[in-house]
């Protein structure tokens, strides 16, 4: 059996593999043909040693020659874009158009010219000169990044195209990425462009790596190692812990986006006044991609009376008369009915779904639970069903929203809907200070499902939404400081200081 090659230090090459493994296609169960290697840390090894050789000269590398690969390379993704769609779309099942054609791979390719754009403008850096005592600082690049993307963007949060890679690179670090096992082909076409830009511009040739699996053990022992800058990580809670455990214990920063329910509160005033609409703006929310977004609602709040009822009436309308869409996998699906199946019995009450179906599908599901049960088992009840499944909970008055949200855990986001005429005014007033507290992002009037990619955009949150609060996986320059350390100049000669240190000419 021939094994797909790996990316390391520029050359396609063959794995030192210990095992591999076959992706499948999600809506017929079918593997694909093609063999991916399961790396040994000899690959590992080489992939470390590579970027941090590059990490060296790309320290030397100006702006103008970094931005000139990030154009490049969207433009290669964007000459591709039909092929890639077609591939992506047979190992996630996600669709072809509008989803990945039209909305995920022009964003990906928006992203990484905005990353290029942001290393020309040299600000990310931040630099800050004290001429009267003769000290500078500024951020400069950490070292080799480690990019480890998810199942469910296999373009714009791929570890070797995505907004992690993008930051990383634009912020002078070379990347080493692990593919996703759900869309194996999809990167690896992708990392053939990015070598392609890499060679054509001039960089280094371990700026980009790639490779596709490790065992659990190899990986930590990466996250671990002191050749390794940083690490951007997307993906599950449990694996995202176990990575921060393992870079914590060597003081390696890990930044992690794990898991989110985006809690949506939806005030009396504004049922009332258009309760049938938001009906239709969160079932299209909860539904879009089957729910598997990192900022699907998967928490609704209502206040107790006939417009909730009636509310969670039509959602179950609304969710019985569309039709489930393939998950990403079946350990999506698996992960899904055991998430909804913990929901149960912490007590919420099924109203609709709840069962798994032939293709890898789940039916549309919502749950219920009041406002006691919710504070009986709230590390329950906040169990992320990551798909299209959604908890409602009916709150008895505002000091018992109030003490809910007390019990939130950190999250990406937090919306809350009010009447459009004031009538909600002052409930506002006291809920959306906790909730402020446990979200990176505060909507309102809107679904969080949509992550604009703009400088003022924040992807993150408490944990644990992330492991840290302070910083996005999401709109440059924020995004890049990740990658960055600081670095100080304490009275060194002028000519010796970075150009960005230097005084200005008259």
């Amino acid at each position: 059996m021939t094994l797909q090659p790996i990316l390391i230090g520029g050359q396609w090459r063959a794995a030192n593999a210990t095992s591999s493994f076959h992706a499948e296609n999600p809506a017929t169960g079918e593997k694909f043909s093609e063999a991916y290697p399961v790396s040994s840390w000899a690959d590992c090894d080489a992939a470390l040693n590579a970027a941090l050789a590059a990490a060296e000269i790309l320290r030397t590398v100006p702006p103008e020659q970094l931005a000139k690969f990030l154009t490049r390379y969207a433009e290669r993704i964007d000459a591709r874009k039909t092929e890639l769609a077609e591939i992506a779309h047979a190992e996630t099942a996600l669709p072809k158009a509008p989803r990945l054609a039209d909305v995920e791979i022009p964003r990906t390719t928006n992203q990484l010219r905005q990353a290029a754009a942001a290393a020309l403008d040299g600000s990310w850096a931040l630099p800050t000169i004290d001429a009267k005592l003769n000290i500078r600082s500024l951020l400069a690049p950490v070292g080799p990044v480690l990019a480890i993307g998810p199942n469910n963007f296999p373009f714009a949060f791929n570890g070797v195209a995505g907004g992690d890679f993008a930051a990383a690179i634009a912020a002078g670090n070379p990347v080493i990425a692990k593919a996703h096992p759900c869309h194996p082909r999809t990167s690896q076409l992708m990392a053939e462009e990015a070598l392609a830009a890499v060679t054509e511009t001039g960089l280094p040739p371990a700026t980009v790596q790639m490779i596709y699996r490790t065992s659990r053990e190899d990986g930590l022992r990466m996250a671990a190692d002191k050749r390794l800058g940083a690490i951007g990580f997307t993906g599950s809670r449990d694996a995202g812990m176990k990575l921060k455990a393992a870079a914590d214990a060597v003081g390696k920063p890990a930044y992690l986006e794990m898991s989110s329910i985006n809690p949506v509160l939806i005030l009396p005033g504004a049922l009332a006044e258009r309760g049938e609409k938001l009906v239709e703006e969160f079932g299209a929310s909860c539904l879009m991609a089957s729910g598997q977004f990192c900022t699907s609602p998967g928490l609704v709040i209502l206040f107790a009376g006939a417009d909730a009822e009636k509310f969670i009436a039509g959602v179950k309308a609304k969710l019985a008369a569309t039709a489930p869409a393939t998950l990403l996998s079946s350990g999506v699906a698996q992960s899904l009915a055991a998430g909804v199946k913990t929901v149960q019995a912490a007590g919420a009450e099924l109203v609709a779904g709840g069962l798994p179906l032939a293709g890898n599908r789940f039916a549309n599901t919502v749950l219920r639970a009041s406002g006691e049960q919710f504070l009986s088992s709230p590390e329950k009840l906040q169990t992320e069903m990551f798909g299209n499944a959604s908890l409602v909970v009916v709150v008895r008055d505002a000091a018992q929203a109030a003490e809910i949200l007390a019990h939130l855990e950190g999250n990406l986001t937090g919306s809350i809907y009010s009447a459009t005429n004031g009538a909600d005014e002052s409930l506002y007033e006291k809920i959306s200070p906790p909730l402020r507290q446990r979200v990176g992002r505060l909507l309102n009037d809107k679904m969080p499902t949509g992550v604009a990619v703009t400088a003022a955009m924040n992807h993150g949150g408490p944990f644990p939404a992330t492991g840290h609060p302070g910083f996005t996986a999401v709109g440059f320059p924020a995004s890049m400081r990740r990658f960055a350390m600081l670095q100080c100049y304490d009275n060194v000669r002028p000519h010796r200081l970075p150009p960005a240190l230097r005084d200005k000419k008259v």
